[in-house]
């Protein structure tokens, strides 16, 4: 991604892409599957180097064994580990799990926060995370940058870089607050499924309104 190569999209221009992008993917959402904040969390925390089907196969058990904060800080390691270990990474993830589990307690009576700065002093928390939950889980309006959303964003032209917060900033001041999950979710189901990284231009709603199309599929 070659920050600087075009200009950046108008805010009004940007809306109207990721309302097109979201009658192409109308029921755009996470694909984790989860009953509440902490499920959420924890699935999120689960899916880095993983993928979203591969998480939705182990939590099932997971949540049966540990179904809360209390339950998961007090849990053994070699348990989680044996539980979770087909998501990868399965020491390092156990190891920030429960100590997730162990700092909700703490702090937080084992409630999940509904604040950026506060989930994100959490262990294995991420600002991706972070808006992952705060957005689907507790109503706070929140715009996950994952690769999917950077590489599509990028080829569009509404954002531009490779560092996800400054893309975050990109396009949380382009949108209403109202639309940075929903911005966020067509995104990335346009970057699994189209927007991939051999793109299928053909099957774009928003081609015509794309830099990468403009200047790269159409002068080959």
């Amino acid at each position: 991604m070659d920050e600087g190569a075009h200009p950046l999209k108008s805010a009004a221009s940007t809306r109207r892409i990721i309302h097109t992008l979201s009658t192409q993917h109308p029921n755009a959402d996470t694909e984790l599957h989860y009953r509440n904040a902490f499920e959420l969390l924890v699935a999120t925390i689960l899916s880095a180097q993983s993928t979203d089907e591969r998480v939705n196969q182990v939590t099932p058990a997971l949540f049966a064994r540990y179904e809360d904060a209390r339950a998961l800080a007090a849990a053994d390691a070699a348990d989680v580990e044996r539980l979770i270990v087909s998501t990868g990474f399965f020491r390092q993830k156990t190891k920030a799990l429960i100590g997730m589990a162990q700092q909700l307690v703490e702090r937080h009576g084992g409630k999940v926060p509904a604040d950026m700065a506060l989930l994100t002093e959490l262990a294995g928390v991420g600002r991706k995370t972070a808006n992952v939950v705060l957005g689907h889980a507790l109503g706070v309006p929140g715009l996950p940058v994952d690769r999917h959303v950077l590489r599509v964003s990028n080829r569009i032209g509404i954002a531009s870089g490779d560092d996800p917060e400054r893309v975050e900033q990109q396009l949380c001041k382009a949108l209403p607050k109202q639309m940075w999950t929903l911005a966020s979710d067509v995104l990335i189901l346009h970057g699994r499924r189209v927007c991939r990284p051999k793109p299928l231009c053909d099957r774009c709603s928003v081609r015509k309104e794309c830099e990468y199309y403009r200047t790269v599929v159409l002068t080959r």
